[in-house]
């Protein structure tokens, strides 16, 4: 976000940052609001779910070194990353407090900051890198916030031994114990406040524990940091745990790959493979790279990328992704895409930028945030002095009631909410082939009515084969060699069918010559001493006789949606050939899925209307045939007025429709245009994805519901618990780590989903 009246100074640089001990949104606004102050520095976007901190400084105006002392006063661990997301040699200030490389957390308040627009910088900002070079976590016993929950159960166990065998002495022992506790706690509210966020947990609780000691409630006092503490670990663990669902993708890169070099082969880090480059993948070795098969034959298991677990027949020519699992031959492989741009990084990146891709829900959720927390701040202040100054109790009392009110007024638990549950869904849709791009599109998935599917690539194969041989004489191998003959010349792909076909079934070689195509009308040439015409049916009458029983097939075979072509032999029709783009095996299960989930389907095709209503009624869908790509759209607007229409296409032909709809879905095999287009990519080309993706989002959905509820709900309980004396410090406590950690716990539910279910 850009600083008002503040325009980027023309030597302001892009910078990105690692920035470790970030668990929600919370954390980003306190960041995003204590940067924003300074001068020099615009554009600041901060990213959970990448830990990333982009921004444009002005160093003249604000040295790299005091962003860096900025963020690590808030309890961060920042590290300047250069353009391949690798960290950078430390600053004087890093070295200088190498000690605080901690997963230290802050919970600040000020997140109502809009990041659904990420500014250039962020969209330039380096991808997540599937390489196995990639930092590894240290283990959670091992960060500072473990360590300072440690010894804040030592001094509190040591606390209460001392009040059981010195008792005179408890208040003072509890007293320095709290003390020693919240110190940190308190370095870091009180930084934050400098730099213009005094709205955070931080600050509640050094409030509340510091009042608590002054009004003589030593103990709790001492209690509360202590829960607060180890609420803040387990935060750190469900945050991690829930980050973790779509960066697992990237352990599948092996750490090496054999490369070829001359007639040799070396180990080569896999981050450092090149384009161009030969590796050797061995079988059960999992491949390093995208590329293509120069070498070998085998079968693959993409269902990393795809979803798919049945294994893919590839050979010279094929194309390969890396992570996926080579299983039965060798194979040798041209690298085509450098490790930060192979498929697997870009899924990452794609669902990683789909997460900043804020839902309405979300939007409403981080306004109403901003209102909360001081409106909470003001009642505890009320609780604690209207009614001792009307009466109604002793200050002790009330001050004690108005401290545990304030550990109520963080928001953190109702604004992780929202992100937490879209961050998995969209992890666990990943991880099934089902990319979607944001949680304003998971949002909208959820309520879809009506779906609309282009035909041909889609519904359909996407390759006609031959359904039919119709051999006057009953001689169909011989008439399918002839028809061949004259086809290989051809590149149509109706030609490739016959061909396809000629070679499946084992025809004859019969050799052709004299072939010519006959623009708009079909090929002729001579093949077997007979000069031979192929072309539809309106057409062999031009070319020679067609007896009425082959006409009569054919016209039977065009009512079932098939195309005929007539093969006419030295003036007489000889037979027929019929082909058809046959339904994907599960389209028809697909959309009957679709229709137990409450959605109607709708086939929009430019195909003619036999062929469309044939394949139509046998998927058992609502047709629209004969549509120009202009017609699709309207058909789309129609459709549109009785709800939300989402559009499935082959995110190419179909741009206009998938734009017009309310969501555009590709359907592509892992394609670019798969990834990159439309709202949604379903990877593995399957129809029945379609329908997974839909209960995922209604499983989102609801899942958000469902962690709105515990955060409001437990909010509400412990307000009026405690503003009634029912509840305590510690219990308030439990009213924001505990939320915290229940509605990260419920979300990581979703990364469990199963399409089929």
């Amino acid at each position: 976000m850009t600083r008002p009246g503040t325009s980027r100074a023309s030597n302001a640089e892009a910078l990105v940052f690692r920035v470790e001990g970030m668990d929600c949104a919370s954390c980003a606004g306190t960041i995003t609001a204590a940067l924003g102050h300074l001068p020099g520095v615009s554009d600041v976007n901060v990213s959970v779910t990448r830990e990333r901190l982009a921004l444009s400084l002005d160093a003249v105006q604000t040295p790299v070194a005091s962003i860096e002392k900025a963020v690590r006063s808030l309890g961060f661990v920042p590290t300047l990353l250069d353009g391949k997301s690798g960290p950078l040699q430390p600053s004087a200030e890093t070295r200088d407090h190498e000690h605080d490389h901690a997963h230290s957390h802050d919970h600040g308040a000020d997140c109502g900051h809009d990041h659904a627009h990420a500014p250039a910088e962020v969209a330039a900002s380096p991808a997540p890198s599937a390489s196995p070079a990639a930092r590894s976590e240290k283990p959670w016993w091992q960060s500072v916030k473990s360590r300072h929950a440690a010894i804040g159960v030592v001094l509190v166990a040591l606390s209460f031994a001392a009040e059981f065998f010195w008792p005179q002495s408890s208040r003072y022992v509890f007293s320095a114990a709290t003390l020693v506790l919240v110190a940190p706690i308190a370095k870091r509210a009180f930084a934050a406040a400098r730099m213009g966020a005094p709205f955070t947990i931080q600050m509640l609780m050094s409030i509340a524990s510091i009042g608590a000691l002054i009004i003589g409630a030593v103990e709790e006092a001492a209690v509360v940091v202590l829960l607060f503490l180890i609420g803040e670990v387990l935060e750190g663990l469900a945050a991690a745990r829930a980050r973790s669902g779509i960066k697992a993708l990237g352990s599948l890169i092996p750490r090496t790959a054999m490369v070829e070099d001359g007639n040799s082969l070396r180990e080569v880090p896999t981050d450092r493979l090149a384009i161009g480059q030969t590796v050797v993948c061995r079988p059960g070795d999992r491949i390093p790279a995208d590329g293509v098969v120069l070498a070998g034959m085998s079968s693959v298991d993409e269902s990393p990328m795809t979803g798919e677990s049945v294994p893919v027949a590839k050979q010279e020519g094929s194309a390969v992704y890396a992570g996926s699992i080579n299983h039965d031959g060798s194979l040798r492989i041209k690298v085509e895409r450098a490790p930060s741009d192979n498929t697997i990084a870009r899924i990452i990146a794609l669902v990683e930028d789909a997460q900043e891709a804020r839902a309405p829900t979300e939007r409403f959720i981080d306004r109403f945030s901003r209102v909360y927390m001081p409106a909470i701040v003001a009642l505890s202040a009320l609780v604690a002095i209207v009614p001792p100054l009307a009466g109604f109790g002793a200050w002790d009392e009330w001050i004690y009631r108005g401290l545990a009110l304030l550990l109520i007024g963080c928001p953190c638990a109702l604004v992780i909410s929202v992100p937490a549950a879209i961050a998995s869904g969209l992890s666990a849709g990943a991880r099934h082939g089902m990319l979607i791009k944001g949680g304003s599109v998971v949002e909208t998935l959820a309520g879809t009515k009506t779906i609309a599917f282009d035909k041909t690539g889609t519904l359909t194969l996407g390759r006609p084969k031959v359904t039919d041989v119709v051999a006057a004489d009953g001689d169909a191998a011989r008439l399918i060699a002839v028809a061949a003959a004259i086809e290989r010349e051809s590149s149509h792909p109706l030609a490739t069918a016959i061909v396809d076909h000629a070679k499946e079934t084992g025809a004859s070689f019969i050799a052709g010559e004299d072939i010519r195509a006959i623009a708009g009308r079909g090929m002729e040439g001579r093949a077997g001493g007979q000069a031979i015409f192929i072309g539809a049916p309106r057409f062999a009458g031009e070319a020679g006789r067609v007896p009425p029983e082959l006409a009569g097939a054919a016209t039977a075979l065009e009512s079932d949606g098939k195309t005929v072509a007539v093969v006419v032999a030295d003036g007489v029709a000889a037979g027929l050939v019929a082909m058809r783009d046959e339904p994907r095996p599960d389209a028809a299960a697909g959309i009957a899925e679709l229709a137990r989930l409450g959605i109607d389907s709708v086939m929009l095709t430019g195909d003619n209307a036999r062929t469309g209503n044939a394949i139509g009624k046998k998927l058992g869908m609502q047709v629209r045939a004969e549509l120009l790509p202009h017609n699709k759209v309207e058909e789309i607007r129609k459709l549109a007025t009785d709800g939300t229409v989402v559009m499935v296409g082959d995110g190419i032909n179909d741009a206009p429709a998938l734009a017009a709809a309310s969501v555009g879905v590709a359907i592509g095999s892992g394609t670019d245009v798969a990834m990159e287009t439309a709202d949604a990519a379903l990877m593995g080309s399957r129809i029945r994805d379609v329908a997974g993706m839909i209960r995922l989002s209604r499983a989102t959905m609801r899942n958000i519901h469902q962690n709105v509820a515990i955060a409001l709900g437990l909010k509400a309980v412990f307000l009026v618990t405690t503003v009634t004396g029912l509840s305590g410090l510690w219990m308030a406590v439990l009213a924001d780590t505990g939320a915290t950690v229940l509605v990260t716990m419920n979300a990581m539910r979703l990364l469990a989903f199963r399409p089929g279910r």
